[in-house]
């Protein structure tokens, strides 16, 4: 059994969870989400969620903790949101937005376009220089901001492109004159 798979996950009264044989669906005060579970029971009683395995063979258990993460992060989204907070570090980086389409300026000899997908919602602040995106799905939020980092990562030597807000970025000594 998995460790993380045998927590119960607590909600509140604002929440509402649906059980439909293999669908979940989570409602909210932002939004709702829906998830197609295999190979797990799905047991709501009085504010607690608990998933249970249906089968003991050692194939069907890394599901158990896959699947109580995932409805864990459902319920956190439609209550709270998730955010991740990006930061264009060099000279002359600014990124724009306009309906709904990231307008990217960061050195290359083009400006690069990139549109936000839909139930995302795009902040951008801080002279053009920080990037925000909120959402309710953990994962669109996650995948959406590694897409815009990959654009320019940050590089080595001088730090500069796009990174996270809390990443730390480990400069290089570089080259020296050594005779």
């Amino acid at each position: 059994m998995s460790n993380i798979g045998n927590r119960p996950i607590v909600f509140t009264n604002s929440v509402k969870v649906l059980v439909n044989k293999n669908e979940v669906k989570v409602i909210g005060p932002r939004g709702e989400l829906s998830l197609f579970v295999k190979h797990v029971s799905i047991i709501v009683e009085n504010q607690h969620i608990i998933v249970r395995l249906l089968h003991k063979k050692k194939l069907y258990k890394r599901y158990h903790g896959l699947y109580r993460s995932l409805i864990n992060n459902m319920i956190i989204g439609v209550m709270d949101g998730f955010q991740k907070t990006l930061i264009l570090h060099g000279l002359g980086y600014r990124v724009t937005l306009k309906e709904n389409e990231l307008a990217f300026s960061i050195g290359f000899s083009h400006i690069i376009y990139k549109k936000v997908p839909p139930g995302l919602t795009v902040i951008v602040s801080n002279q053009n220089k920080k990037i925000q995106i909120l959402g309710i799905n953990k994962e669109k939020v996650g995948l959406f901001a590694s897409q815009l980092r990959i654009i320019r990562p940050p590089e080595p030597y001088l730090g500069k492109g796009i990174r996270y807000a809390d990443e730390l970025i480990i400069k290089k000594q570089g080259k020296t004159s050594a005779k």
